[in-house]
């Protein structure tokens, strides 16, 4: 959990009659003002690419697979390979030193309790406290898989096969020995087995013991793949960009650098979707209230040897524009409580307390 910086700007009363709104300025206030300063996001894209490393071991018998259990294409060479499994986007926020607020503590009015990140992100506005922790995205986890057995086929050997005085004969003899296990397996199921188990759990037990033997041996011939999943994650600052480099993948070395070109380039567009009207920048425009952004919307695609591998919409903050809610919502006779997005400083909402 991210540690948080609570800045509570209290009320200074006075007997006035007159109500006084909050005052906020853009950058950083000094001198004799009191008050906070807040800064909201700009948007990071955070991309989570999932590879997984194949590793393929060639049995000792692989040359007689076609001839014995008619597998083709085993090969008797050993081959590491990569690829490329999922792809998942999440928008980061980080401090936009171009979006730096002062909320002034004055008299007259009711200054609100604002929490901020570390980073001085602002979290909410009047809520209580811990409204505004980040949510946690799920992400790409590895894929979970049963422990199986790693077991030495030569321990299933008979005394036959272990001493025969050639490979090609072994290679046949446990051939024989797994068809052999084949027909004990169906003849299980079928109910035809001269020593049927006595319950479900018997039979269970029995079954799986012969399937790991036949898998073991049969290995032997087709040899054995193993599996090695990594979880890489990339930054990239959003703009318009078409068919740019996102990174690069190497099918014997996984996902490089974007200088290596060993590896294939991965590119990545992200199209502003023009879902927000920005007005035209006027500089003598007032900061006027509590600042917050609304962000805009992005297509971000990415594409692998012209093959399309990820499409989505996602929020970028540097597509939209700030807006500001009014200072008079803060004042002594109402208290409005605010949450926001921390990723993209967008209002999550806005309640009147009681």
């Amino acid at each position: 959990m991210k540690k948080k910086n609570i800045v509570l700007l209290s009320a200074l009363l006075f007997s006035v009659s007159a109500i006084a709104q909050t005052e906020v300025t853009a950058g950083v206030t000094r001198g004799k003002d009191y008050g906070v300063t807040y800064v909201l996001p700009k948007t990071e894209i955070e991309l989570t690419v999932q590879a997984t490393k194949h590793t393929y071991t060639p049995g000792e018998f692989s040359k007689y697979a076609e001839r014995y259990l008619r597998l083709n294409n085993v090969s008797s060479e050993p081959e590491t390979y990569w690829t490329l499994d999922k792809m998942q986007t999440e928008v980061i926020g980080v401090p936009d030193k171009e979006n730096v607020y002062f909320v002034k503590m004055k008299d007259k009015t009711v200054a609100p309790l604002i929490e901020l990140s570390k980073d001085g992100i602002v979290y909410s506005i009047n809520m209580p406290l811990g409204s505004g922790q980040r949510k946690t995205t799920p992400t790409i986890q590895p894929k979970v898989t049963g422990n199986t057995p790693n077991v030495n086929p030569r321990d299933f050997l008979t005394e036959e096969i272990l001493m025969s005085n050639s490979t090609a004969k072994m290679a046949e003899l446990v051939a024989k020995e797994i068809y052999s296990i084949r027909e004990s397996k169906n003849a299980l199921l079928r109910g035809e087995a001269d020593n049927m188990p006595k319950d479900g759990a018997q039979l269970k037990l029995m079954l799986d013991n012969l399937t790991l033997q036949e898998r073991a041996m049969t290995e032997m011939f087709a040899g054995k793949v193993t599996t090695e999943e990594k979880i890489y994650t990339i930054r990239i600052v959003p703009k318009e960009m078409k068919h740019e480099v996102a990174f690069r993948f190497s099918k014997k070395l996984g996902i490089v650098a974007n200088n290596d070109l060993a590896g294939e380039p991965v590119y990545i567009t992200i199209a502003d979707l023009k879902s927000i009207n920005i007005p035209e920048a006027d500089p003598k425009k007032q900061v006027d209230g509590i600042a917050y952004n609304v962000p805009g919307r992005a297509r971000v695609t990415l594409d692998y040897h012209n093959e399309e591998l990820y499409n989505a919409e996602i929020p970028i903050t540097q597509f939209g524009v700030v807006e500001y809610l009014a200072p008079v919502l803060f004042n002594k006779n109402s208290v409005i409580k605010v949450l926001f997005d921390t990723n993209t400083g967008a209002l999550v909402k806005v309640d009147r307390g009681e």
